[in-house]
């Protein structure tokens, strides 16, 4: 299976990428990706697309949308994931500033888009 976008769909990313909206389009588009893999979990088996991300980009849609803080073994859970997988995606996404970790629970949270 593969995933197109329209023309339209296109021009939205990249006006929107270049109005300064990259991160705020990219957490707006994390509900999509959860409603193809909710529909469609055997999308992440098909061999023309990068596992990898896809996993990386559910883990980011899987945190609370409202900021609220989550343990790490929740999201392995969620994930069908080892502790160690997970932490190695958090630990990306906490150093490209998609997720934050709070210091003294070491829980994780999306960071805010706006």
């Amino acid at each position: 299976m593969v995933i197109e976008l329209s023309a339209s769909q296109v021009e939205k990313v990249v006006r929107a990428a270049s109005h300064g909206g990259g991160m705020a389009m990219l957490f707006s588009g994390l509900a999509d990706v959860r409603a193809i893999l909710a529909a469609e979990p055997g999308q992440l088996e098909d061999s023309g697309l990068f596992r990898s991300l896809l996993t990386g980009l559910l883990m980011l849609a899987s945190l609370p949308e409202d900021g609220s803080y989550v343990k790490s073994v929740e999201l392995a859970r969620l994930g069908d994931l080892s502790p160690s997988t997970t932490h190695r995606y958090l630990s990306t996404l906490v150093a490209v500033g998609l997720v934050d970790q709070h210091p003294g629970t070491r829980r994780y949270r999306r960071v805010h888009a706006g």
